[in-house]
């Protein structure tokens, strides 16, 4: 379909939308709330589209003007002095238009599960996972987002072992999809005496957090053990049997919940987590059909890709996938001042979306 058609074919489904919804009663409140929010979305697309053709039309209306014989002189000195502008202005709005256009993420709105691992480097590696954990928290905090603990599994040395969090808010996975991967530290230990510096790593996982409409899960799939907690977190439960564990038997994923003093609590946040991975593993899996024919997978936030080195004695943070690199490490890690990072990336996915569809 031309570019031109494509327009059309919007505009005349937004007429159509606003036609159908003067007519409320014709339609049950579902259907009403759907098309709705289809209205919402197309709004500003329509807007830009308008703004896009009118744009246009005053384009071809001053090149017409300067290309007449007998146009003033004074006129035409003043369309070549704005036509120009126009251009520059039309390019912009086309440049937006076309942003708009591309496909959405159909998740961006919802909130996450944000999972963060020590990976290889033993006590230093679930120290770093800490500072992962209080650079998010810093981060919602920024954005005004919820950030609600899920579990937390401690060391012997105040560091994360894992914990999970559940984020919401206003575009959370839009923006924190990008953070999912192997983040890797570069700083000399607390414990080492020669001052040499280690290399450790942890692994983020970001998943959309899926509602009962968009997983469903069966009993009989399911194996729930309760036990009783143990363990940094668990000191204040751990006699009774308020932890659970649930294991999903079709994919063998496993969750376990003992954070909070009711079993039923534990039951509830085990099934928040076990839908969310459930979902997470359809959507990479779709998502790796889709990447199959693409040559480049920048940013596909595959969690066995190293995507960012924190190198704590330059004061160096570098993101791998857009070979960005500031000198700001304390206040991205102490104050969560991640914008920068996913602005960036964001920038670069819509350029790669935009080359496709122009290809």
């Amino acid at each position: 379909m031309q570019f031109e058609e494509r327009l059309a074919k919007i505009i005349e489904r937004y007429k159509y939308i606003e036609n159908v919804l003067l007519a409320p009663e014709a339609m049950s409140s579902s259907d009403f709330a759907k098309l709705g929010k289809e209205r919402a979305e197309l709004s500003d697309v329509v807007h830009l589209i308008n703004s896009y053709t009118q744009l246009k039309q005053e384009i071809a209306d001053l090149e017409a003007a300067i290309s007449e014989p007998n146009a003033d002189i004074d006129f035409k000195d003043m369309a070549l002095e704005e036509l120009p502008l126009l251009q520059e202005k039309n390019e912009q709005v086309l440049h937006n238009l076309k942003l708009a256009l591309l496909p959405k993420d159909a998740d961006n709105d919802k909130g996450a599960i944000l999972e963060i691992r020590a990976g290889t480097g033993g006590d230093e590696a679930a120290l770093f996972a800490y500072v992962l954990f209080r650079m998010y928290q810093r981060y919602a905090e920024s954005k005004r987002w919820k950030f609600e603990i899920l579990s937390i599994s401690e060391t012997d040395l105040e560091g994360y072992k894992e914990a999970s969090v559940s984020i919401s808010g206003k575009g959370v996975f839009a923006r924190l999809k990008y953070e999912s991967g192997v983040h890797r530290v570069q700083r000399v230990p607390e414990t080492e005496t020669s001052g040499r510096v280690h290399t450790s790593a942890a692994t983020v996982a970001v998943l959309p957090e899926a509602e009962e409409v968009d997983i469903t899960i069966e009993e009989k799939d399911l194996k729930i053990d309760v036990y009783r907690a143990s363990g940094a977190g668990g000191q204040h439960v751990n006699t009774t049997d308020s932890a659970v564990r649930i294991t999903h038997i079709p994919t063998g994923i496993v969750v376990c919940q003992q954070d909070e003093k009711s079993q039923h609590k534990n039951k509830a946040r085990a099934l928040k987590i076990l839908r969310a991975r459930l979902y997470d593993a359809e959507r990479s899996k779709k998502e790796a059909e889709r990447a199959a024919s693409r040559k480049s997978q920048v940013g596909t936030g595959d969690r066995s890709e190293r995507i960012r080195t924190y190198n704590y004695p330059q004061s160096r943070v570098t993101d791998h996938r857009i070979n960005l690199t500031v000198y700001t490490l304390d206040e991205i890690v102490n104050e969560g001042t991640l914008d920068q990072f996913i602005d960036a990336l964001i920038a670069d996915e819509q350029s790669r979306l935009l080359a496709e569809d122009n290809s």
